[in-house]
């Protein structure tokens, strides 16, 4: 243990992990990899993973590699053996036993060890640190997918119940054609139709409830009441009202995207203070003058706010709507038929389309209000 400035114990992370890593690796070396009776040393893959595992583990707790070239090497080594562990439980499905387990924790442990690193890194430029600060989530996504392929295949699990990233991955890869033309329904027709006439209009309300003051205890309450409806209840009525196509699905977005727009708008619009708008009344400024130059300004991060909940409020409530009536074309579609047929991998590949473009939407807008409220406490840094 360290001590702090004010001589409170604080626990070395990373020396406990490296603990971990040795510990597990040794364990692993140890114990039965594969039924019936397959060691680590059976397995070349294997006693490599043993050997590079335990070296860092030594190496880490005895103080040496502590600087960024170790902790490269760190990486290196988690990488070399994730990929030796995948490989060789890819060629024992199922038989994964009490020394492949070790050494699998061993592995997260490292891979934990070397994100819990690169948080610590300083003194980089601008550009590296922004890179480092990229890598960092994107490491720990690859562990959750690395871990979660081994479990699957070393345990077996039916890919009925949770289909490996490996053959999620491959069903991405074989159904791209499928794969886009559920994204073009769903995404590019109705997500983005239902997403700018929602938010769109709310706004437009929006500035009328704030010109209109009667027209708040009027149209808040309806606007409250229309977001409490449920979406299965509301998506078999825009079926029936607009048809089986998009329109029906970017009735439902709408629908979901409206109250949250409206109600950030208002609430922004009320954000400038009594002494600001104090100041624009004594330079003569009209109302809409104001608006402009004062009041939607200050607004603008209760609007973005607004359109990042709405960015996933969209997509969720476009691919449930499709359960309730579509052509046969769409992501909702494909995932309520692939359900049936019991192609889980199809399902998931489904799944992942969707998270990504979800993602990628959300990502979108942060950066668009990023640029637009640059001048903001919470963009600054």
């Amino acid at each position: 243990m360290s001590t702090i400035a004010a001589g409170q114990p604080r626990i070395d992370t990373p020396a406990l992990l490296a603990i971990t890593v040795l510990v597990f690796a040794v364990l692993g070396l140890t114990g039965t990899a594969f039924r019936p009776d397959l060691g680590a040393l059976d397995l070349p893959r294997l006693a490599i993973v043993v050997t590079v595992l335990a070296i860092l583990g030594v190496r880490y707790t005895l103080g040496f590699a502590r600087h960024k070239l170790g902790d490269v090497i760190i990486g290196a080594v988690t990488a070399l053996s994730a990929w030796f562990l995948v490989g060789t439980a890819g060629k024992h499905p199922g038989q994964a036993a009490f020394g492949f387990w070790c050494l699998t924790l061993a592995t997260w442990a490292a891979a934990w060890l070397f994100v819990e690193r690169l948080a610590h890194w300083r003194g980089l430029s601008p550009t590296a640190q922004k890179l480092v600060n990229l890598a960092i989530p994107l490491i720990f996504g690859v562990t959750v997918l690395v871990l979660w392929q081994l479990v699957v295949v070393g345990a077996g699990i039916p890919q009925v119940l949770l289909p490996s990233p490996g053959a999620i991955g491959a069903r991405l890869v074989s159904s791209v054609p499928v794969l886009w033309a559920d994204f073009q329904q769903t995404f590019l027709k109705a997500v983005l139709a239902g997403y700018a006439i929602g938010c769109g209009s709310a706004f437009v309300v929006a500035i009328l409830i704030d010109r209109v003051p009667f027209l708040r205890r009027g149209l808040l309450p309806i606007g409250n009441l229309v977001s409490a409806l449920p979406i299965i209840g509301v998506a078999p009525i825009m079926v029936m009202w607009f048809g089986f196509d998009w329109p029906s699905k970017a009735a439902v977005v709408i629908i979901m995207t409206f109250f949250p727009m409206l109600v950030n708008t208002v609430a922004g619009l009320a954000a400038a203070d009594a002494m600001q708008k104090d100041l624009m009344r004594t330079y003569a400024a009209s109302y809409w003058q104001t608006l402009v130059k004062l009041r939607l300004p200050m607004a603008l991060p209760f609007i973005f706010n607004a359109l990042k909940i709405n960015s996933t409020l969209a997509m969720i409530g476009a691919i449930v709507a499709e359960f309730f009536g579509t052509p046969i074309v769409g992501m909702g579609f494909r995932i309520s038929t692939e359900v049936g047929r019991m192609n889980l991998d199809m399902v998931w590949a489904e799944i992942a389309v969707a998270a990504l473009a979800g993602s990628l939407f959300y990502a979108a807008v942060a950066l668009i209000e990023r640029i637009a409220t640059f001048w903001h406490p919470s963009q600054r840094g």
